[in-house]
């Protein structure tokens, strides 16, 4: 039978749009099973803590299970991979952090890129990292410490939780900018803080603040500034490290990732959940705990943020000539 022409392309135009409503419809009723949000850090830190805040709220807002999985290793590149190698259809997720911003450079033979294999969805929140010395240090201020340096070349370590991590990278900037010889002494993540806090080698350690700031309200670690643009209000009256170095800035994030080809709709959607997260008072609380500023934005915002912090850590690590261990 031949349909008149006018019937035939009306069936015709309905049927190619049913692959639109049908994707667009799915990805409305996104997610109907558990999410897997996948961090690449051990149990128990930031990355961790801000994983399980944003999983919890989702969780609840999207009436599925955001489920967190703990995937160390490798500086967070075992997790990364994960998500990468990952179908992208929303069930696996990645807590993107500055490492992963850092490694893009630190690891020469990853087997991604992650600027173009991971998609960004939002960015959730930026933490100082706080410029820390032992009280036996004669510096109560940066240009003091600065000064003592100078004078003492090569005789004060520069702590850090290990080579290529943010607070290696961070007290590394620190040394460029300030024209310094500091001794690079990694230690295996929390390990660093028993060596602060014996006093017996005069060191510096660019330390997270959540982790940090405890040991600095006691006074068993003397914080010299914070590592943002500006002051922090959990330690008011410590200056930023810009207001000795302009232009010097460093920090912890944490955001959301998908693998890349990820729908737009469902990119978006969970975009809304996350901004709508860090509005909510009391998560803006809990991420005050953390001593941290919310980044509320778009998905093309986030990708901003991930581009030029790699393009940052790039030239602090080319410089340095920092290589990843073993």
């Amino acid at each position: 039978m031949k349909l008149p022409r006018r019937q035939f392309l009306h069936l015709a135009a309905g049927a190619a749009a049913l692959p639109v409503v049908s994707h667009v419809a799915w990805a409305q009723a996104y997610p109907t099973r558990p999410v897997r949000l996948i961090e690449g850090f051990g149990a128990g830190g930031a990355a961790d803590i801000v994983a399980r805040l944003i999983g919890q709220w989702l969780s609840e807002r999207l009436g599925q299970s955001f489920v967190i999985e703990n995937r160390s290793g490798a500086g967070s590149n075992i997790g990364a991979e994960a998500v990468v190698r990952a179908p992208p259809d929303g069930y696996t997720l990645l807590l993107v952090t500055a490492s992963n911003a850092i490694n893009a450079t630190l690891y020469d033979k990853l087997s991604f890129n992650f600027i173009r294999d991971i998609a960004p969805v939002a960015g959730i929140v930026h933490v100082p990292l706080v410029m820390e010395v032992h009280p036996s240090v004669p510096a109560r201020t940066v240009a003091e410490f600065i000064a003592h340096a100078k004078a003492n070349p090569g005789k004060i370590n520069l702590a850090s939780a290990g080579i290529g991590s943010t607070t290696h990278a961070a007290g590394e900037m620190f040394k460029m900018m300030a024209g310094l010889d500091l001794l690079h002494v990694p230690y295996r993540g929390p390990q660093v803080f028993p060596a602060l806090l014996a006093g017996d080698v005069p060191q510096v350690y660019f330390g997270p603040l959540p982790s940090s700031i405890e040991y600095v309200r006691t006074g068993k670690l003397r914080a010299l500034a914070v590592t943002t643009a500006t002051r922090s209000p959990m330690l008011p009256d410590i200056p930023a490290l810009s207001e000795t170095l302009p232009g010097y800035e460093a920090s912890t994030w944490f955001g959301v990732g998908a693998p890349k080809n990820t729908s737009t709709e469902i990119v978006d959607k969970l975009n809304k959940e996350v901004n709508a997260a860090l509005d909510d008072p009391k998560m803006k609380a809990r991420l005050a705990n953390l001593g941290g500023t919310v980044l509320a934005g778009s998905p093309a915002d986030f990708g901003r943020l991930i581009a030029e912090e790699t393009e940052k850590w790039a030239k602090v690590i080319r410089a340095a000539n920092i290589k990843p261990q073993g």
